[in-house]
């Protein structure tokens, strides 16, 4: 091979060094990204002190108060979603649940034909607690917190105004509808009963003794 064509390869391997380097270098001039002198936004996260109190937990509105201005011709278009897999007429079928004729202070887990789960029975303590609409409230806001185990597949209605309008409803369902709770009556209201077998508290000074009971009849 003659010098001609071995300063022809040389030429040419340095022309392709040469423009592959110069590519190089006006790409990061197009595409270079400088780090700004000041962020547009910072994410902050705050964390509680360490051993510091936690938060208070929002109150949650008592039944008496949200069925004071629940409207039951909205609950029963939410009830619909329901009735996949619960009856409420008088006398329904029993479904994937039972039916909810009357279901206001109705024991739990006592409904006629309906198999219940043991979760269930459990917390129905042989038919003493009833679906009071405390219970209700309670339950239709999450079922499974409530009564863990149930066999209930319902996730919950997590808002106040929905529950109350669908007890609202519920409580249509019966030949004679419960009467709604009191606004601001509440068991913290309520006065302390004496423990068993405490002595019954003394009169004060100088006060009337109390009358006797009447006989029971």
């Amino acid at each position: 091979m003659d010098s001609n064509e071995v300063n022809k390869l040389l030429a040419g391997f340095l022309g392709t060094v040469f423009i592959v380097f110069s590519v190089g270098i006006v790409s990061d001039a197009l595409f270079a990204s400088p780090t700004p002198e000041k962020p547009g936004f910072a994410i902050e996260a705050t964390e509680p002190a360490e051993g510091g109190p936690a938060a208070p937990a929002a109150e949650a509105k008592p039944i008496a108060e949200l069925l004071a201005t629940a409207n039951a011709e909205a609950g029963a278009a939410i009830f619909k979603k329901c009735q996949a897999c619960h009856s409420g007429e008088k006398g329904g079928p029993n479904k994937v649940g039972p039916d909810l004729w009357d279901i206001i202070d109705r024991p739990v887990a006592e409904h006629e034909g309906f198999a219940y789960s043991a979760d269930m029975k459990e917390f129905s303590k042989g038919g003493s607690e009833k679906w009071t609409y405390d219970n209700l409230n309670h339950f239709i806001t999450s079922p499974k917190k409530f009564v863990k185990g149930t066999a209930m597949g319902f996730a919950g209605l997590p808002k106040d105004e929905d529950r109350a309008n669908v007890i609202a409803y519920l409580r249509t369902l019966s030949d004679n509808p419960k009467p709604l709770p009191a606004p601001g009556a509440s068991a913290e209201n309520a006065p302390a009963k004496p423990a068993e077998g405490a002595a019954p508290a003394k009169p004060a000074e100088g006060a009337a003794p109390a009358a006797p009971a009447a006989p029971a009849k």
